[in-house]
């Protein structure tokens, strides 16, 4: 049995269990007359048959992928001849490894007789162990789900264990969350001490100069390398800088005119127009960036007899303002039409005109949503990695220039963990070290930012 024969038993048995479910909920309701009634619903006898049949199985599949490179891994190992183990240079991890890497159907010219064999052991293996673990899982989510269909009777109360079923999930989807979060900061933060342990950390947020090439040699020129972060994290800024300085009135413009200007028709057909950007690739803006935009400001500057590089952070920044502007717009009209209408009439009332209704009702209670729109808008600035490369380049350069070439954090991160890397040299962990820096500086802003909505939001009772 492979996984999708499995899911496809799982949806016809759930579809089944659901039917059967309310079915026998009904005929049971009508046979115990008016004087006696189930307490639930009859549906919730069914969802609840359909529950106790997907959870189980959806739990033994994660499960089992978890344990199953383990399972499969220690059952070939054991079918493999000692010859074979004792032979294989780079013991056993390498040689399942390379096991695993044939195609025993067509394999490589010259690869070793033995590996060929191991591989077609490997594939068997695979297929039997992997076809009896579904269906045990299959076996026990059958199980549940027929034990589900037994307990439908006058004294079990469906409805109630339904909703404890739904309240259970989603407090396992909230700690999902919250452990995959702190995984990722204990992640960085680990990386992160072993690269200070290397390098200082004044040295780090306050250098000057960012080359982390390591010399393979130690009498070649900046052997140690250099590892100030403060041009990575200029350039971000100052990309981020134009890229808001484009988005944020167009974006907050557009959503204004849609939300209060424009009529029914105007907006149902500009939104979608508006939000087709967002569809967009981003390697499309970046060849956009590199190829129009970038010229066309060379271009421009040549005209007026000036010179400034190819790749430059005004044409990176530009058309990464163009590539946010939905997320501006789209999000802002959405909190900006959510706005009761009694605080617009109550403000014409008052003898207001429309621009001060905007200006000084509407904006202030759509305040929240704005700023949230607006920080994730910075997100995306800061996480862009395409454009800034095709556009901006990789170089690390301290300037408040628009016109030169830069880089951001996310690229650098890119680019040193590139290729093969060893993980205890400071070149590959001072990715970390900005990816944590990076984190540190985005959560500032989100806290800043929720400080300022909760200072100037208007609140309507």
């Amino acid at each position: 049995m492979g996984f999708w024969s499995f899911s496809v038993f799982i949806i016809i048995i759930a579809l089944i269990a659901n039917w059967y479910g309310n079915t026998k909920a009904i005929r049971l309701n009508s046979a115990l007359g008016k004087n006696s009634k189930l307490p639930s619903l009859p549906k919730y006898y069914g969802s609840h048959s359909v529950i106790w049949l997907t959870i189980p199985a959806i739990s033994g599949l994660l499960i089992w992928s978890v344990f199953k490179p383990f399972i499969i891994d220690n059952i070939l190992i054991s079918n493999l001849s000692t010859e074979l183990k004792n032979s294989f240079v780079g013991g056993t991890g390498m040689l399942v490894d390379s096991i695993k890497s044939v195609n025993p159907e067509n394999p490589f010219p010259g690869t070793n007789p033995e590996i060929i064999e191991a591989a077609k052991i490997y594939s068997k293996i695979s297929f039997d162990v992997n076809a009896e673990a579904l269906w045990v899982i299959l076996f026990l989510s059958l199980l549940l789900c027929f034990i589900s269909l037994r307990k439908i009777s006058p004294k079990f109360k469906a409805r109630q264990a339904v909703e404890n079923s739904n309240v259970t999930l989603l407090i396992l989807c909230s700690v999902v969350a919250i452990i995959t979060t702190v995984g990722i900061i204990f992640s960085l933060i680990f990386e992160a001490v072993r690269f200070f342990n290397q390098i200082p950390i004044f040295d780090f947020l306050f250098g000057l100069s960012w080359s982390p090439q390591m010399a393979i040699r130690e009498d070649q020129v900046a052997s140690q390398g250099a590892f100030g972060a403060i041009p990575i994290f200029a350039g971000t800024l100052l990309i981020t800088l134009i890229a808001m300085s484009v988005s944020i009135p167009v974006g907050l413009a557009s959503a204004i005119y849609l939300s209060e200007y424009a009529s029914k028709k105007t907006r149902t057909t500009v939104k979608p127009i508006l939000e087709i950007l967002a569809g967009v690739p981003t390697v499309v803006y970046g060849f956009f960036a590199a190829i129009t935009v970038g010229p066309f400001f060379k271009e421009l500057a040549n005209f007026f007899s000036f010179n400034i590089a190819s790749e430059s952070a005004i044409a990176a920044g530009g058309v990464m303002g163009i590539m946010i502007i939905p997320f501006i717009s789209s999000l802002s009209d959405d909190v900006i039409s959510a706005v009761p209408q009694s605080l617009r009439d109550g403000s014409s009332a008052m003898g207001a005109t429309k621009s001060e209704t905007i200006k000084k009702v509407v904006l202030p209670a759509a305040l929240p949503g704005i700023v949230g729109a607006i920080l994730l808008a910075v997100s995306r600035a800061i996480g862009e990695t395409m454009i800034v490369v095709m556009a901006a380049g990789i170089a690390a350069n301290l300037t408040a220039n628009p016109f030169d070439s830069v880089t951001t954090v996310t690229v650098q991160i890119v680019t040193l963990l590139i290729g093969d890397q060893e993980f205890d040299s400071a070149k590959t962990l001072a990715a970390f070290a900005l990816g944590i820096t990076l984190f540190i500086i985005t959560l500032f802003l989100n806290v800043l930012a929720l400080k300022i909505v909760h200072k100037y939001r208007e609140r309507y009772e």
